[in-house]
């Protein structure tokens, strides 16, 4: 028990460390994933069952919290929603963690090489927090034998506009290290060791598509107008203010929708007025008096509060039910 408290201790202190570590600019769902990752070793059902069986059962750690980790995986597979299925992944990568204490793992090192461009990253599996070690080098893409377009890696990729391919499933016992290797994120194409005439064919379509963002990119100070010169406002949306910065990169018109209920999740205290106050005054000062459209919150349905989503999901229909402005009505000392 002593050995299994000491590890569980380690795996958040390593998680509440990368936390800490987050490189500035980097998207927010990292933030976001290292807080679910600690959420889920603080639920009873990994900080106490494996102690009960340790106890019960005279087993020893690892066994006890990967029996528990397995029966938690198997009702995760009964879950018809692709999303919260595909959420048993970080389940496993939370164990994982404290297993390799357990073993006596290291925990991962950035590796130091140069031309990392060059280099495509092929693993069974990346967690979150892989990928913030990753965050400081800037690799060619990523391969993963497991996880599905909602999977942590593959929303993190599209966020660092890196091709990646999730869900080869025996990638990683198949392609060995060196071998030349072609990751066609836009079609899930992955080529080892390309025909020459192939490859050459990549090289022409990769430098079309750097050409192409560069073509984009000029484009961001023309206005925006239809061809018979009616003009079209672009705005773009955001979750938090920190997301201002590529706003202003796009070169956005306003901000069409400020989604305030992101600022309300992932924590276990609700934020202060004088919080929100410097939050929406961020923004808007960001935007130099553009537009700036807030959205009162959208609390309800699959963006619950903590502990206060219990019962949304047995209405007939919870994107219909308790939600947004009736979730606001009904609690007007919140709103």
């Amino acid at each position: 028990v002593a050995r299994f408290d000491k590890a569980m201790k380690v795996a958040q202190e390593g998680l509440a460390a990368l936390k800490a570590h987050i490189p500035a600019g980097s998207p927010a769902e990292f933030e976001a994933f290292l807080d679910l990752h600690r959420m889920i070793l603080n639920d009873s059902a990994l900080a106490e069952v494996p102690r009960d069986i340790i106890r019960k059962r005279r087993a020893n750690a690892e066994w006890a919290l990967v029996q528990q980790m397995e029966r938690l995986v198997e009702r995760f597979d009964e879950i018809d929603d692709p999303y919260l299925r595909e959420r048993k992944a970080d389940v496993q990568q939370a164990v994982e963690r404290v297993l390799a204490t357990l073993m006596g793992g290291r925990a991962l090192t950035p590796p130091a090489i140069s031309e990392e461009e060059k280099l495509i990253v092929v693993a069974h599996d990346l967690s979150p927090a892989d990928m913030i070690l990753f965050k400081k080098h800037h690799f060619g893409g990523f391969v993963t034998d497991v996880g599905g377009v909602t999977s942590h890696t593959a929303i993190v990729a599209r966020s660092l506009g890196i091709p990646a391919i999730v869900g080869l499933h025996h990638a990683r016992e198949t392609i060995a290290e060196g071998e030349v290797l072609i990751v066609d994120g836009e079609r899930g194409l992955l080529i080892v060791n390309p025909d020459p005439l192939v490859l050459a064919e990549y090289r022409t379509r990769q430098t079309e598509l750097k050409a192409e963002k560069k073509r984009l990119r000029r484009l961001k100070s023309t206005p925006a107008a239809t061809v018979d010169g009616t003009p079209i406002e672009l705005f773009a949306n955001i979750e938090l203010p920190q997301d201002m910065p590529e706003v202003l990169e796009a070169g956005a018109q306003g901000v069409g929708l400020f989604r305030t209920e992101f600022m309300f999740l992932n924590r276990k205290d609700l934020p202060g007025e004088e919080e929100q106050f410097e939050a929406y005054r961020e923004v808007a000062k960001a935007m130099q008096g553009r537009p700036v459209v807030l959205r009162t919150l959208d609390l309800g349905a699959d963006k619950a509060l903590n502990g206060s989503g219990e019962g949304t999901h047995t209405m007939p229909n919870p994107a219909m039910g308790l939600r947004a402005i009736r979730f606001c009505l009904a609690e007007p000392q919140m709103f």
